[in-house]
């Protein structure tokens, strides 16, 4: 697993949210599996085949919705 990759899931937590430590994502905010408040790749390749089955091209570009309340 990627740093990355293992980063990430260090902060989403457990998949199963009884079994997450406090402090973590699902820890703090999920109730259970079936109802999760995030989503995590388990490797690279996962998640490259799981952003294409939202985003056709990939992800090109992101800008981020609150920039413009963040930056004059």
């Amino acid at each position: 697993m990627r740093p990355a990759v293992l980063q990430g899931r260090t902060i989403l937590g457990a998949t199963k949210p009884a079994e997450s430590a406090p402090g973590t994502v699902r820890g703090d905010f999920a109730i259970d599996v079936g109802r999760n408040v995030c989503h995590g790749s388990d490797a690279v390749d996962t998640a490259q085949r799981e952003i294409g089955l939202w985003f056709k091209d990939g992800v090109q570009a992101w800008d981020s919705h609150s920039e413009s309340w963040i930056y004059e």
